[in-house]
Parts: structure tokens; C-alpha cells; sequence
């Protein structure tokens, strides 16, 4: 199982909070570090005010040197797919290779109006979603110039440049719950399809759905399969009690919900580990509480090394 510390530095996290838990989370052996693509805060007032996931990364690519480093997910509905493709090649380039892109239709409306971003109905949305995937991917394996027509985007002779450094491109993680078309996404272009705060018994659903389409897509095997959970981890009970209330959470409430793993490290070991006996290959643990330093070192100690 490959374990990967994962931020929503939107809450409240300037640069410097961020490249202080990059930094340890390499330190300490993990897979990946990982940070969500939001502009606005959720359930705080997100003081300092947001980061932009890809100026982050780019800083990160150059002071870490190798853990990899990732979104999970960035919102087609911020960006231009041809832009994007230039910027995570660039990225890509920055860290020696070490960039996965994920990406998403985009759900946050609030966040849209807040900002000025267009937010169009959820058809619209993964529509441009799907042409987004088969341009960026396009851009950065093409021989030569590129073009593309679709409803929504249209690419004329583009050289296609940067080429990103990683062969025949950076991973791809498309993620959700839909039953029918993010499952056919993800075994069109993903190298990772992603369950994201889902109990085991519903992440075993979607993986098996993402399996069928795949199947069915004609692909020679499905794309690698992870979850991602909340983190609360603590030596004791009232260790776990203390990190729960520090993220507004309860431990009767994450067990019952379902979307954490949540107690001691042995536990937090058995959780992980029903997710590796559905499919999953990797672990994305959300820590929300970026100044407890302590809980990512102890999840190093404790926990990732009965994962291997």
C-alpha cells in the first residue's frame, strides 16, 4: 500500500504550511504528497486566503526532491486545458518527473460565484471534462502539431510544447462515485481511478464498476485503484478524541460516517487494510490539521510500515 499525506490547504494554509508538511511527509518516507484544488475555504474563514494548487506544486517541485506530488482534484472548470498542460509539464519538468495530475468535472458552486468562475450545469461540466482529458493527454503524447474540434474547445496546429518528463506522460487519477460516466472516463484515460470518503463496502462498488468499464472499453487491465479517507490517528483514546475535536469531527461520528480511519495506530492499520482487500493500491490520508506535525510523524512511525 502506498500511503500519500493529502491537504485542503484552502481551510487555512499559507506557502510556508504546506512546504513544512511536503517536506516532513518526504522525510518521513511517505509515497506522496498531494493538496486539493480549492479557491474557497470549507466550514472556516480560510484565513490566510487560498494558495493556487499549481504555483504551490511548482514551488514544492523545487525543495523536495523525491516525494511525488500530485491534486487531487483540479477542477477542469479553473482552467483552459491547454494551459494546464503546460503548466504540469512544467511542473513535471521542475521536479524530474514526479507529477501526477488529477482532475475533475468540478462541484464547489460557491466557490465559482465567489471568484467569477463560470459554473455550468453538471452535464456541461463533465463534458468539458471529457474533452479536457482527451486534450491534455493529447498535447503531451502527440508526434508533432495537434489539433482538436469538440463542442466546447477547438486547437489548432498547437506545437504541443512543453513535453512533459515523465514517458508518455504524467499519471492521471480520475476519481468520484458517478455509476456511468466517470467509471468509462477512467477507463478511457486514467492511470488510477479514485474512491474518495466512501466506507470499504461502497469503494469495493465503484472499483468493481471501473473494472467492468474497463473490461468493456477493451483495455488490457483496469487503471490502479486508491481511496481516499480522513486521518485521525492517536497513541491512545484520548489522543484520537483531542485530533477528532481539533477538526470539528467527533470519533463516534467519523466511525459511523464512515469516510476516516480513525483510532489507534493498529486500527488505523486494520481500516487501511480492508481497502487493500477491496483492490486498493494506495492511501490517500486527508490531514487537516497542518500545525499537529505530530500526527503525520506518528502515522510514519506507527502505522505506514505495517503497510508494506
Amino acid at each position: 500500500m502506498r500511503v500519500v499525506i493529502f491537504i485542503e490547504p484552502q481551510n487555512g494554509a499559507g506557502y510556508d504550511e504546506q512546504r513544512r508538511v511536503a517536506q516532513l511527509a518526504e522525510e518521513a518516507g511517505f509515497d506522496g504528497f498531494f493538496r486539493s484544488d480549492h479557491y474557497l475555504a470549507m466550514g472556516t474563514d480560510g484565513r490566510p486566503g487560498p494558495t493556487d494548487s499549481w504555483v504551490t506544486l511548482g514551488a514544492l517541485a523545487v525543495q523536495t526532491s523525491r516525494i511525488r506530488l500530485g491534486t487531487l482534484v483540479t477542477s477542469a472548470t479553473f482552467r483552459l486545458p491547454g494551459p494546464l498542460a503546460i503548466s504540469v509539464a512544467q511542473v513535471d519538468a521542475m521536479s524530474h518527473g514526479r507529477v501526477e495530475l488529477g482532475l475533475g468535472s468540478g462541484w464547489f458552486e460557491r466557490e465559482h460565484a465567489a471568484y467569477g468562475i463560470p459554473f455550468p450545469p453538471v452535464g456541461e461540466r463533465f463534458d468539458r471534462f471529457e474533452e479536457q482529458l482527451e486534450i491534455i493527454t493529447g498535447l503531451w503524447t502527440a508526434d508533432g502539431p495537434y489539433s482538436f474540434t469538440g463542442k466546447h474547445y477547438r486547437l489548432s496546429d498547437s506545437p504541443a510544447l512543453p513535453k512533459p518528463v515523465q514517458s508518455p506522460r504524467p499519471p492521471i487519477i480520475v476519481g468520484g462515485g458517478g455509476p456511468k460516466r466517470t467509471p468509462a472516463l477512467a477507463a478511457r484515460y486514467a492511470d488510477e481511478f479514485n474512491a474518495p470518503f466512501v466506507p470499504v463496502a461502497r469503494a469495493a462498488g465503484l472499483f468493481e464498476r471501473v473494472r467492468e468499464a474497463a473490461e468493456a472499453a477493451g483495455r488490457a487491465g483496469p487503471p490502479a485503484l486508491s481511496a481516499a479517507v480522513v486521518l485521525c490517528c492517536g497513541r491512545d483514546d484520548a489522543e484520537v478524541a483531542r485530533r477528532a475535536a481539533a477538526i470539528g469531527r467527533s470519533v463516534e461520528e467519523m466511525r459511523e460516517t464512515g469516510d476516516a480511519v480513525v483510532g489507534t495506530p493498529d486500527q488505523v492499520v486494520e481500516q487501511i487494510s480492508r481497502y487493500a482487500e477491496a483492490g486498493a493500491t494506495r492511501i490517500y490520508l486527508q490531514t487537516l490539521d497542518l500545525h499537529d506535525l505530530h500526527h503525520v510523524e506518528l502515522v510514519a512511525s506507527a502505522v505506514a510500515p505495517q503497510l508494506d
